[in-house]
């Protein structure tokens, strides 16, 4: 038999790399190995991701749609508190891998009440939590704690506290964890926030956004919990309420979103989005503003929030084209979804980069990055850090609408100075036995 070499190594599974590191693939590497080359790349049995999912409502069937679409990632087990939503999404699921026969070692997917079984699986290499708000934290903490890599869809917390412990959960366990603001993997956003940072349009003066608009959250009547549905768990943390299916729905209108026990209305579902771009044109994801003031404070119209360099960010929610527009000394960008971006002056839109200039991550597919970064272990482009920061800046939003009256945020400390009432807010009680970690 030929002596090993570096041009003739084994085939190393995507396990013995992601959970036993440079040990693991020397071990491995010891014995030479002859292999026909369909079981290389990303798409060989080998290499191929296995995936849970936690949640299988409206989000979720987006990302299912996108996941079945890969070779090099299957949907191995489900968890939802609903039996009747999982077993509708386990149907679509293997359907399809019926269908397409790509899979030799299908055997069926399988379906777990509680995400805490889920995680638990050795044969699981990445969890996509695609909950309501209020279980994001906890699952993917525990996901991570049980060494799987994590999705975790927008905004990635409830509270400013969940953030920060989710941040040092990954950062003692080595996870990757993506944070689902998919806008920084679209190419408008990512040329927007490109001319931002290196200065094409001058000195930023004011942002402005556009979220939209949720109906306030209704006085339910209580009905009967349907069978197969753990109402207890769906709540989990949040504080008791009577069942109405309405409480649970999820809806782009309304739904859950309504109520602020699950997430910041509007601050934490558009808000996710476009504060996430703000904060990466202005270089600041690992910092952020430093005072948030509600609409109606002091006759003004809009809600606001500042950062130290005085540049202002309003929400207008008006018929204004752009969902996001930067306004500079020099000249003004407005960037939207399906590739709308507005420049002026309008050569912004085509000017060369030069190697100089500050370059952005470049990710074209969010699942893509993800799955890249869980083979290489790079951080992604949504990293948890980021992830946490950008949501910190709708929690606050939502505190000082809560409150009133503005907040004043020390960013690098991540405390709200010289208000108590305001500080107990960066966190929320937990209902036993839901604890966070």
């Amino acid at each position: 038999m030929p002596n090993p070499s570096s041009d003739n190594l084994p085939l190393l599974s995507r396990r013995t790399a992601i959970k036993h590191g440079l040990a693991g693939i020397v071990a491995a590497s010891v014995a030479p190995m002859f292999l026909p080359s369909r079981l290389f790349g990303a798409s060989a049995p080998s290499n191929r991701l296995t995936v849970g999912i936690v949640g299988n409502g409206l989000i979720a069937n987006a990302h299912v749609g996108a996941l079945l679409g890969r070779d090099d990632c299957q949907i191995v087990a489900l968890c939802d508190v609903s039996r009747s939503k999982m077993e509708k999404m386990s149907q679509r699921v293997s359907k399809a891998y019926a269908s397409t026969n790509g899979f030799g070692d299908y055997k069926g997917i399988a379906l777990h009440d509680i995400h805490e079984d889920l995680v638990a699986r050795p044969d699981i290499d990445v969890v996509f939590v695609t909950t309501p708000d209020h279980w994001h934290a906890a699952i993917s903490i525990a996901a991570m704690q049980a060494g799987k890599d994590v999705y975790c869809e927008k905004p990635m917390t409830l509270t400013v506290r969940e953030g920060r412990v989710m941040v040092d959960v990954a950062r003692r366990t080595g996870r990757v964890l993506q944070t689902g603001t998919q806008q920084r993997s679209e190419s408008a956003f990512r040329r927007a926030a490109t001319i931002v940072r290196n200065g094409w349009i001058g000195d930023i003066k004011l942002i402005r956004t556009k979220l939209g608009k949720f109906p306030a959250a209704p006085d339910l009547k209580e009905e009967p919990i349907p069978e197969g549905f753990d109402y207890d768990r769906w709540l989990g943390p949040t504080p008791w309420r009577p069942y109405n299916a309405q409480r649970v729905l999820g809806n782009y209108g309304g739904g859950w979103r309504c109520f602020l026990e699950y997430g910041s209305r509007k601050n934490g579902d558009w808000g996710a989005h476009h504060f996430d771009i703000i904060q990466w044109a202005l270089g600041m994801d690992d910092s952020g503003p430093v005072e948030f003031i509600p609409a109606g404070f002091e006759g003004s119209p809009y809600q606001t929030h500042r950062y130290a360099n005085g540049v202002t960010v309003e929400r207008v929610d008006g018929n204004q084209p752009a969902m996001i527009e930067f306004t500079g000394t020099k000249g003004t960008v407005g960037v939207g979804r399906d590739n709308y971006l507005v420049c002026d002056p309008v050569a912004l839109a085509t000017r060369p980069l030069r190697s100089a200039e500050v370059h952005l991550i470049e990710s074209n597919e969010h699942h893509t990055n993800f799955f890249d970064c869980v083979r290489t272990r790079q951080r992604p482009i949504a990293d948890v850090e980021i992830g946490h920061r950008s949501a910190t800046v709708g929690h606050l939003c939502g505190i000082a609408r809560q409150l009133r009256r503005p907040v004043r945020w020390d960013p690098a400390r991540e405390e709200i100075i010289d208000d108590p009432v305001a500080s107990r807010l960066l966190d929320r009680p937990r209902r036993a036995p839901y604890a966070l970690i």
